[in-house]
């Protein structure tokens, strides 16, 4: 399961990468409709970003093949973790199906714990126990992302992160498939900026821009 990318490792227009990459994360979770919506985003984006860890309420299998899709269809090199696995820039990985996945610190960057567990806001993996050890591991290097879906998973895991002093971001009303998840998130506190589902590709180099303004 190698993780080297065939297409072009850098796209015209990339702008350098920061020396302190690897110290930086982003975290996205998702439920119903969240598949299309993570394509979308991540389709937009280069490679030239901090690693990405992500949760999408899938059942097992489902996962690994929706990882393989995203890895065909992005710049970015997507695998279903692996216990261990080193979240490394460029990358995202999707926690597999009834395994909660949670990211540590490790050297200068993370890596991410898979283990089995009880369900979690209703759900495993869980959108919040991927939030909350984000928060933990990274604090304000971190990038909060919570996108359609119903329920509540990741709204207190999203306040948490933005507790720590992490950048967060929910999708908005109008482009969600179901207005749940950042709903709640919103009315908690925990979304710092609520955008349109085509914008939030946008938002993340914002951030990135933000962080990485150095020259």
């Amino acid at each position: 399961m190698g993780q080297h990318k065939n297409s072009p490792q850098r796209q015209e227009g990339a702008r350098p990468v920061s020396s302190n990459i690897e110290s930086h994360i982003i975290a996205l979770g998702a439920s119903t409709g969240g598949t299309e919506a993570t394509a979308q985003i991540l389709t937009a984006l280069r490679d030239d970003l901090p690693g990405m860890v992500i949760v999408q309420h899938m059942p097992p299998v489902f996962t690994r093949l929706y990882a393989e899709r995203l890895n065909n269809s992005c710049r970015l090199a997507v695998k279903e973790a692996e216990d261990g696995d080193v979240v490394r820039p460029g990358s995202a990985l999707v926690a597999p199906g009834e395994y909660h996945m949670t990211v540590e610190k490790f050297g200068g960057g993370y890596r991410v714990r898979c283990r089995k567990g009880d369900k979690v806001s209703g759900h495993c993996p869980s959108v919040d126990v991927l939030f909350e050890s984000v928060a933990k591991a990274a604090g304000d290097k971190a990038l909060g992302i919570l996108l359609t879906g119903m329920g509540a998973d990741g709204a207190n895991g999203l306040l948490r992160m933005r507790n720590t002093g992490a950048s967060t971001i929910g999708q908005n009303k109008e482009t969600c498939v179901v207005y749940g998840m950042p709903m709640v998130a919103m009315g908690l506190g925990a979304v710092q900026k609520e955008l349109p589902l085509g914008s939030i590709a946008q938002g993340i180099y914002g951030w990135q821009n933000e962080k990485f303004s150095e020259k």
